[in-house]
């Protein structure tokens, strides 16, 4: 059984995430989505909100999983027993941080590698950064996200404003 992590904020998830999640959980028996709690950063919502947002939007997914985590995304992997770690490529300038990044968890577990998984293309400008500032400026982010997920983006900036 190929077990698989893919770490990150989501915050919130986008179109793009999904397109990754799709792709990683056909590739793998189980696909863990770990929500990083990152005390460095402020982010829009919380780990349990983001995790929330994920079980939704990935329900249709039997074998993939979503917890949230702290600390390295390596030990991460470890704890869920995982193979490897998906990363998401959406440009050229991703690949450079991404590949020292994976070289760097081999280094640090040699039994866990790095599948990179290129974006959609219609999808390869789009951040959750991007997402938030479109939405705080009132802009429409229907084409970047779940409805689901745009009317909590939408409700959370209001309570923020």
């Amino acid at each position: 059984m190929i077990t698989a992590v893919y770490p990150g904020s989501f915050d919130p998830v986008t179109y793009g995430h999904m397109d990754i999640i799709e792709r990683a959980a056909k590739l793998t028996d189980r696909l863990v989505i770990g929500v990083l709690k990152n005390n460095t950063k402020t982010p829009l919502f919380s780990s349990d909100e983001r995790v929330n947002m994920l079980k939704k939007v990935t329900a249709s997914l039997p074998n993939v999983t979503v917890r949230s985590f702290e600390g390295l995304s390596v030990d991460f992997a470890r704890e869920e027993g995982a193979a490897a770690i998906v990363r998401g490529l959406r440009a050229v300038t991703d690949f450079e941080y991404e590949l020292q990044l994976a070289q760097t968890n081999r280094a640090l577990a040699p039994g866990v590698d790095t599948i990179f998984l290129t974006t959609n293309l219609k999808y390869s400008y789009l951040s959750s950064s991007t997402v938030k500032e479109i939405a705080f400026f009132g802009g429409d982010i229907s084409g970047f996200v779940h409805p689901e997920i745009a009317a909590m983006v939408r409700e959370k900036i209001k309570e923020k404003q």
